[in-house]
């Protein structure tokens, strides 16, 4: 079936299950707390149309809110989610706030807090928006089981699946989920790529093929049950993944293939130890151990007409493991305000080793194998003052330590002191309409890869380790304006500046290698829209539709040229439409989305690489015929998607071009099923 039959019978069936749908009653708005409308309240009523199956749901369509996971980044400050559960994060940072509420199922939430700019008792994590779930306490055993497939039209057909259990008998709860997960990118396909000179000229024309694929598999096991007066929150998990990509240019004569296999292993402990001290005041100590072992090998081997070019193979392995020790307490002075102070401690390693031969002959690599560790030490102190009902402001400071040591390849040790102030202020003038203001000193965690060797051997680009790497600073300022209308619409626009110290990005090494380096200082000007119009007055009945976009404007010194360029892999744009409806009559739901366009380049001394895309469709169909059953089907078609490389001739600041790579490439339409049935 051909791209547009499947485009054109998706909308006739959808247009008309909308034609069809009876009206039904509205469903009730969120309510504003007593002491203002920082926080918004959202009881199960309010997603009655959607008939939710778990918690995720749920908060999937809180209006004005998506998920956000963290970025598993080292300690725990800054790196978690925005989701809390009974006000706490996990016990573990990748025990995800998602990953929680998709094994909590919905006839288990009592309501859902939407907290915008701080409340007392509540830990933002730097967020300026957060949800709160609170569960009930009754005795329950339920049963989670879902089975999922991703099929290619003419790639790899992925298939998935998790079984989770969950028991509560009061304030004890334990459970256990086994996965069976899967990875993949959206941007395999096939198509020619061509091969310019400076002049324009075709120097290389060939057929283009690639294909990316993987998965994992685990188990985790939590409990928590209250002890000595408090709460013990426990996890545990360990799990395998791989990780498989191809990529194969061919001509009449010519084959290049480039591989990458990679295989690993991963686990981790959480603890988290909560107890009143006394009426209003608290205590949180918690604890994260995890661990993972990784071993990679890319390999690129070209054939023309006959004559076998010599192999090129960049091999790495290693461990690492991350520590954290973690205490906070929390004084409510009153319903108004809170204090909050503590300290973390956290230990972090990488041993790797690498190595990289062509012909069979090893080429020397700066930081081939190397080890690298941070013991690092924090203490904080914020604070949360409620002024007025319509006026609440967060003040804080962390102090940061920290010392990173290197061994094997590269001998050295440097230390680092920062101090991170923060301020936040929320003001609801109106009912509906509020403004935020943050601004902040951020520190960017180093990824400790960036100290080894690494390759993109695609690209014909093999990476030196940076030894002398140090973290990003950045100076925040933010405005946020949000007015919410017709019970769950959203207007929100924001803009921010930040001022970058030591920006990271990419710099030049001898040997004609580059690295991830600190290029000096640079800027991010900023806008955020993003827009929920419901349609019910309209005559759409049950309907939704979207816009969301965020505006990126980046300054740095290119360190080659000494021009000034973009910050290198900081998209410009991504403009997203989006529609949806509820179709409650057929127990359905449907929706879709639409990327105008996007675009992402990286800076190197030696070439320019990225990607354009536009036209992006997404549709799907969710259906669910009782309360514990659903089945999901989604269609992804995207028609335009190109890669660039520009390589040039030598690394002078005028840096002629010596030619320009393009691929055009036409990614595979795939459908994703998923069935998920609650018992």
């Amino acid at each position: 079936m051909t791209k547009t039959i499947l485009m054109a019978t998706t909308a006739i069936l959808l247009s008309a299950g909308a034609g069809l749908a009876q009206t039904p009653p509205p469903a009730p708005g969120p309510t504003a707390d007593s002491a203002g409308q920082g926080i918004l309240v959202f009881t199960p009523d309010f997603f009655a149309d959607q008939r939710p199956n778990t918690a995720l749901d749920m908060v999937s369509r809180v209006p004005g809110f998506s998920v956000v996971d963290g970025d598993g980044s080292r300690g725990f400050e800054g790196s978690v989610g925005n989701v809390l559960v009974n006000g706490a994060r996990p016990a573990s940072k990748n025990d995800t706030g998602s990953a929680v509420l998709s094994r909590t199922l919905a006839g288990q939430v009592e309501r859902i807090e939407l907290i915008r700019g701080g409340a007392p008792g509540i830990d933002m994590q730097g967020f300026a928006v957060v949800v709160n779930v609170i569960t009930r306490t009754e005795s329950s055993r339920q049963s989670i089981l879902t089975l999922e497939a991703a099929l290619f039209d003419g790639g790899q057909d992925l298939y998935g699946g998790s079984y989770q259990f969950t028991a509560k008998d009061g304030d004890t709860t334990w459970g256990v989920t086994l996965s069976d997960g899967r990875s993949m990118s959206d941007a395999n396909g096939v198509g020619p790529v061509i091969r310019r000179d400076a002049n324009g000229v075709i120097i290389r024309q060939e057929d283009y093929y690639n294909d990316q694929y993987g998965g994992g598999s685990g188990i985790r096991g939590n409990y928590a049950t209250p002890l000595l007066g408090g709460k013990i929150d426990l996890t545990a998990r360990y799990g395998v993944n791989d990780y498989h990509s191809i990529d194969l240019q061919t001509a009449p004569t010519v084959r290049r293939e480039n591989l990458y296999d990679n295989d690993g292993s991963s686990g981790e402990f959480g603890a988290v130890y909560t107890r009143p001290l006394s009426a209003r005041l608290n205590l949180e100590t918690r604890f994260i151990h995890q661990f993972e072992s990784f071993e990679g090998v890319s390999t690129s081997r070209t054939r023309i007409g006959g004559i076998d070019s010599p192999e090129q193979r960049f091999v790495g392995e290693g461990d690492a493991s991350e520590t954290i020790l973690r205490g906070t307490l929390r004084f409510e002075r009153s319903t108004a305000l809170t204090f909050e102070s503590g300290g973390e401690m956290a230990y972090n390693m990488l041993d790797t080793r690498q190595a990289f031969t062509v012909g069979g002959v090893a080429v020397p690599l700066p930081s081939a194998s190397v080890m690298v560790e941070e013991l690092r030490g924090e203490v904080f102190g914020k604070s949360t003052w409620r002024v007025r009902p319509d006026l609440t402001l967060e003040a804080g400071l962390r102090l940061e330590g920290s010392t990173i040591t290197q061994s094997g390849d590269a001998e050295q040790e440097k230390s680092f002191f920062f101090a991170k102030p923060r301020l936040q202020a929320t003001w609801t003038p109106r009912p509906n309409n509020q403004l935020r203001f943050r601004f902040e000193r951020e520190l960017g965690q180093l990824d400790f890869g960036d100290f080894a060797a690494s390759s993109d051997l695609t690209d014909e680009n093999v990476l030196g380790g940076n030894a002398d790497l140090e973290p990003e600073q950045r100076w925040i300022t933010e405005l946020t304006y949000e007015r919410r209308f017709w019970e769950d619409g959203i207007i929100s626009i924001g803009v921010r500046h930040d001022e970058i110290v030591d920006a990271i990005d990419v710099i030049p090494l001898d040997m004609g290698l580059s690295a991830v380096g600190n290029i000096g200082d640079g800027t991010l000007d900023q806008l955020v829209v993003n827009i929920l119009v419901p349609m019910d007055r309209v005559g759409f009945t049950g309907g939704r539709l979207g816009f969301r976009n965020t505006w990126n404007h980046t300054e740095v010194t290119d360190p080659t040229t000494g021009e000034i360029r973009p910050i290198s892999q900081i998209r410009p744009s991504q403009p997203a439409f989006t529609i949806a409806q509820d179709i409650t009559s057929w127990k359905l739901q449907w929706g879709g989305a639409y990327l105008a366009s996007l675009q992402q380049v990286g800076y190197g001394p030696d070439q320019t690489s990225g990607f354009r895309g536009a036209d992006y469709f997404e549709v799907w169909a969710e259906y669910k015929p009782t309360p514990t059953l659903s089945l999901r089907a989604q269609l992804n078609i995207w028609d335009d998607f190109e890669v660039e490389r520009t390589v040039y001739a030598d690394r002078t600041p005028a840096r002629p071009i010596a030619y320009v790579e393009n691929r055009y490439i036409d990614p595979r339409t795939f459908v994703s099923l998923r069935l998920k049935k609650t018992f």
